[in-house]
Parts: C-alpha cells; sequence; structure tokens
C-alpha cells in the first residue's frame, strides 16, 4: 500500500523552529504568530494550559501539546518549580489551506508515553534542547518535524480524529481511494473506480466516504485540486501548466473550480496573497 502520509507532506510539507527551551514559572502567556501552529514538549512538571472561552487542560506527566492553528493560550506552572518546555512554531506550507492543519483539532494533547516509536527521538531532542552544542537549533528544528511525522502517525493508527480527512486516512478502505487521488490528481476518478481501489461496492464507499471525511468524493477531489493549484501558484508557475498538472483541461475551467472553492479567481486570489 502507497504511504499515507507520505502522499501529503511531499505536496504539503511542515517545517519548524524552536523559539524556547528551559523552564517556564508561574504564568507564562504564548505569543503567536498569523498562520503558524505551534508544537511544546513538556518535559516535567504539572502545567494548566488555559484557552479563551474553553476549559482548562490539566497536564500531570510528560505530554506533547499541539496547535495545528494559531490559538493563543496561557501556561499555569508552580511559580517556584515550574515546568521544562521544549517549543517551536510550526509553518504549514499553504498556510490556512494546508489540508493537514485544516484535518487536525485545534489542539491535541498526548502523552509523550503514548506515541510510539519516538522515545529514542524524543530523547535526542531535550538533550540537545537542554545543552549548548554545535548545530544545535538545526538539529532541534529537524527532530521537531520528525516527532509532528510521528504524532500524525500516532493519531491515524490509533483512530483518535473522528471525522475530516485524516479520519479517512485511518480508515483501512477509504485510505487507499484518498491515497489514489492525492498521487493522481490529474486521473478524471470516478466513482465506480474509486470504489474498486477502495475494495467498497459504490453505495458504500460513496455513503462510507461523505460520513467520514465529511465531502462526497468529487467535493474532496476539487478540494484537494485547488489546494495543489494554490500551492504551485505561490511557486509561480504559470496557470496553464498548473491546470494540467491538476486535472482541468484548461485554465478557464481551472478558474471557475477555483472561484467555487475561494470565491476568487486564480488572479484575484494571488493578488490578495501579495498584498497580505
Amino acid at each position: 500500500m502507497a504511504d499515507r502520509l507520505e502522499s501529503l507532506l511531499a505536496h504539503f510539507a511542515v517545517h519548524a523552529r524552536m523559539f524556547h527551551s528551559g523552564a517556564l514559572c508561574g504564568f507564562n502567556d504564548v505569543p503567536t504568530l498569523p498562520e503558524t501552529g505551534q508544537l511544546h514538549l513538556i518535559k516535567s512538571g504539572p502545567v494548566e494550559v488555559n484557552h479563551d472561552g474553553a476549559d482548562s487542560l490539566h497536564v500531570t506527566e510528560p505530554s506533547l501539546l499541539l496547535y495545528p492553528r494559531p490559538l493563543k493560550h496561557r501556561f499555569k506552572t508552580d511559580v517556584t518549580r515550574g515546568a521544562d518546555f521544549t517549543c517551536a512554531n510550526l509553518h504549514f506550507d499553504g498556510g490556512a489551506a494546508n489540508p493537514v492543519a485544516n484535518a487536525l483539532p485545534a489542539v491535541i494533547c498526548v502523552p509523550l508515553a503514548g506515541i510510539e516509536g519516538a522515545a529514542s527521538v524524543l530523547s535526542l531532542l531535550f538533550d540537545e534542547a537542554f545543552n549548548e552544542r554545535c548545530g544545535r537549533r538545526a538539529l532541534i528544528n529537524r527532530l521537531f518535524e520528525v516527532v509532528l511525522i510521528q504524532v500524525l502517525r500516532h493519531l491515524m493508527e490509533t483512530g483518535q480524529i473522528r471525522t475530516g480527512m485524516l479520519a479517512g486516512m485511518s480508515h483501512p478502505k477509504l485510505r487507499h481511494a484518498l491515497v489514489a487521488m492525492h498521487e493522481k490528481p490529474a486521473h478524471e476518478w470516478s466513482l465506480d473506480e474509486l470504489a474498486e481501489t477502495a475494495g467498497m461496492s459504490r453505495s458504500v464507499f460513496a455513503n462510507t466516504f461523505r460520513d467520514t471525511v465529511g465531502l462526497t468524493p468529487g467535493a474532496y477531489m476539487q478540494n484537494w485540486r485547488v489546494s495543489l493549484a494554490q500551492q504551485r501558484l505561490r511557486q509561480g508557475q504559470p496557470l496553464k501548466m498548473i491546470a494540467i498538472e491538476v486535472g482541468y483541461g484548461s485554465e478557464a475551467a481551472l478558474s471557475r473550480a477555483f472561484k467555487v472553492q475561494s470565491g476568487l479567481t486564480p488572479r484575484e486570489w494571488k493578488q490578495a496573497q501579495a498584498s497580505g
């Protein structure tokens, strides 16, 4: 079976940049940046995490906190002992349109011990974060990216995401169709062909896909193609070439789908990105 995560991250990578390592004591408001997520690793110490208008999280064991999108939060720790953190900002390629970031809840909290296969990476990351060595920051940034991939794998393999694209990627049959669509966006996928790829009947596939992913297969395919088109526009590719690569026969066809999806033509969208 083709790699579920590879088909996503090949198009929409994630880049990490550490911004803190060390103890935090008392109350600490965490600064956020536009279109930037965050990944916090709590090495030790109890932590209360507060969000505006939401219930607090009480972290009592070494844990990971993932914010795929900007969300204001505050850490409350013991004023004397504090808690040891290593934190990174996350840049998801495609910004707010990144399908991985969009498929995740606003905040995810996972005990570090529960992430299978992550112990050695986390041990190295903490060792580098709390020591001063040559190349330390560059190495830590890469390790954060590895940890994020391990968390995404963990969420899919344990079925913790109940709806949306990642829920579909967790499904033992739907994931085959989703990977096929991700890897071959230019192919004219029919419902019958997708159902066959998933090893399901046409009607069961259509109903299960809609109930799990939250969209029909046709609507999902359009979303994926437009997301790819936006990514290529950011990279400066000409619209004519993009239309062919993502499965539209002409610039006009892509522009129509693009406007249905985003409310803007490709030209208007690119201008809005430049001015923003």
